[in-house]
């Protein structure tokens, strides 16, 4: 599961990535919660575009969103069959512009408490990524229109699996246009959906400080305790 991500590399690195035709300033983030907006990249008529979209995908069969749960993460397995993700898997897919991510593990505390340290998960070379993910436009009854979007997770590769059994499925920079292009409505590409080679990510641990959204900053990834980067 992916719930806090960062954004922090300057717009210029990640238009240079992404490629898309817009030149958006935004500001450097590095507690990204769900519900907010966040930056996404789709393509269109042969040219990627930048948007921005709420994190929380609403499919278009929602009557009420304050009685449909949150969906920040979709699943890639099964992802192509599944009610809420079916048409967008095939029509509306995207990329979700990141610099890292953020993944707790539990463990026993003082007397046999859970408790979960948080760990920051980036690449090696301190590159963007690209998640995978899907975006929604969700119509009210009275006409108004809300962008949302999830993350693609897949299965933890074999040395993220030791924080956690998920990780956002990180489309490599070669296959952007694959995912991006929509023009053929039976292609899924959940080909592209897999773990991350296993010596590209790194990871360690940060201050629990990241745990409330309110709080942002890059104090936030400074290395915390005895591990080290790993």
């Amino acid at each position: 599961m992916c719930g806090r991500y960062a954004i922090t590399l300057p717009p210029e690195a990640m238009r240079r990535l992404f490629g898309y035709v817009e030149q958006p300033n935004f500001p450097p983030r590095y507690n990204v919660a769900p519900t907010q907006p966040v930056p996404i990249v789709r393509a269109n008529r042969d040219a990627r575009h930048f948007g921005l979209v709420r994190w929380g995908f609403l499919p278009g069969f929602v009557k009420d969103p304050k009685t449909f749960p949150l969906i920040i993460n979709a699943r890639a397995e099964g992802i192509e069959t599944k009610p809420s993700f079916r048409a967008a898997i095939r029509r509306r897919r995207c990329l979700f512009i990141a610099d890292g991510w953020y993944e707790w593990r539990r463990f026993p505390g003082p007397g046999s408490k859970m408790v979960k340290q948080p760990f920051l998960l980036r690449r090696r070379d301190r590159q963007a990524m690209g998640f995978a993910g899907l975006h929604e436009t969700w119509s009210d009854p009275q006409g108004g229109e809300i962008e949302t979007g999830c993350i693609i997770t897949t299965s933890a590769n074999a040395a993220t699996v030791a924080i956690h059994d998920r990780m956002p499925a990180i489309i490599d920079e070669r296959d952007f246009d694959a995912w991006l292009d929509c023009s053929d409505d039976r292609a899924t590409r959940v080909d592209l959906l897999r773990p991350a080679p296993d010596d590209l990510i790194e990871f360690f641990e940060v201050s629990s400080a990241v745990n409330a959204y309110k709080n942002d900053g890059p104090q936030l990834q400074e290395p915390v305790g005895q591990a080290g980067l790993i």
